[in-house]
């Protein structure tokens, strides 16, 4: 876990990621001084890898009203000013790029979590491939035309040029969880007539748009992850199977790394979480479509996550919980380890041994 990563030309100091966790502490998408601690804590903290939450690509894209944004100009200043922290800490800022699709427009979890309404802050409409709404409580979105779905490509394609702007060294396509992206994978979510609909080749090909035009915009040289639901944990959804063969397209069309983590696509189901549940994911991922993979969820052992890079069941281990539990987690790991930790100068007097 504690061994170096090259990735294109960005070399990893660890193989430790923190994975995007939403904060809903953002006006209008800007970026503020918590987002300037909470991300630099981890920088300080040993993760090789600090990815922001997911953030829209654009005002309609996002979970809640106050998501992290990426959808205009005016975000670019912050965002630089807490990516060069984290580099100037030995990790590599990234950001995970999203749309929220028919999850769009609801509240924050201490909120309630349900549909927030224009008089709230919220926004109509909300969109995505097929007029299905998440849940009977949820809105009933506008399905995306063709004209939408080409402006929705183009603002990935404009976000990841901001992103590099702000000096991020990562970009991961959020394309999980239910949010638009996924929702077009999904067989459960996509019941599209036209060329974005029914076989798994149309089905992949909006998200295959998104990658070429970001990949369009970001430098040949960094690196580009796409997070996936590898599973919808559902009969007649999409499947392990179905991702193994959409990691092969997207290798060939020069993503790195696949962040496999499951579900979202429909609420109510029953997901057999234990510790290190979606593993066996990334192992898969990795092994059947030879690109590289991270795993996610519930890993919270140094020696558990050791063991699963040790093994090659992944390339990197994307921790979220634990690291809000414990910034520091990385440290702690290396000399639980008994491994060289990237303790920075100032905290070096802490150092055990």
């Amino acid at each position: 876990m504690f061994s170096p990563l090259r990735i294109r030309q960005v070399t990893f100091r660890n193989r430790i990621g923190v994975s995007p966790m939403c904060e809903y502490s953002s006006e209008d998408g800007f970026a503020n001084d918590w987002h300037f601690v909470h991300l630099g804590s981890r920088a300080v903290g040993g993760a090789a890898m600090v990815l922001t939450e997911a953030t829209a690509v654009t005002a309609e894209g996002r979970i809640s009203p106050e998501d992290l944004g990426i959808w205009k100009d005016e975000h670019i200043p912050m965002l630089a000013r807490i990516f060069r922290f984290i580099s100037d800490h030995g990790a590599a800022p990234g950001m995970q790029l999203a749309h929220a699709g028919r999850k769009a427009s609801t509240a924050a979890p201490w909120k309630g979590g349900g549909p927030v309404s224009e008089a709230e802050g919220g926004w109509r409409p909300i969109f995505a491939p097929s007029r299905v709404p998440f849940s009977a409580n949820s809105i009933v979105p506008e399905a995306l035309d063709a004209s939408g779905i080409a402006h929705v490509v183009r603002a990935f394609a404009q976000a990841a040029k901001r992103v590099r702007e702000a000096g991020a060294k990562i970009i991961e396509i959020h394309s999980a969880h239910g949010y638009l992206l996924h929702e077009f994978l999904s067989p459960l979510t996509n019941s599209r007539t036209d060329c974005y609909g029914g076989s798994f080749e149309n089905r992949i090909r909006m998200l295959c748009e998104v990658v070429q035009a970001v990949r369009g915009e970001w430098p040949s040289g960094l690196p580009l992850f796409v997070r996936i639901s590898a599973s919808d944990w559902v009969e007649g959804g999409w499947t392990i199977e179905d991702s193994v063969g959409l990691a092969n397209q997207l290798r060939q069309i020069d993503v790195d790394l696949i962040d496999c983590s499951s579900g979202g696509a429909v609420p109510g189901v029953a997901i057999p979480m234990a510790p290190g549940y979606q593993v066996p994911f990334a192992e898969r991922v990795r092994n059947e479509a030879g690109i590289l993979s991270g795993a996610v969820g519930m890993i919270t052992e140094p020696q558990q996550a050791d063991t699963i890079i040790r093994t090659g069941q992944a390339d990197v281990v994307f921790l979220a919980r634990e690291l809000l539990r414990d910034p520091y987690w990385p440290l702690r790991a290396a000399d639980e380890l008994h491994q060289e930790g990237p303790w920075p100068i100032q905290y070096s007097r802490a150092k055990r041994g």
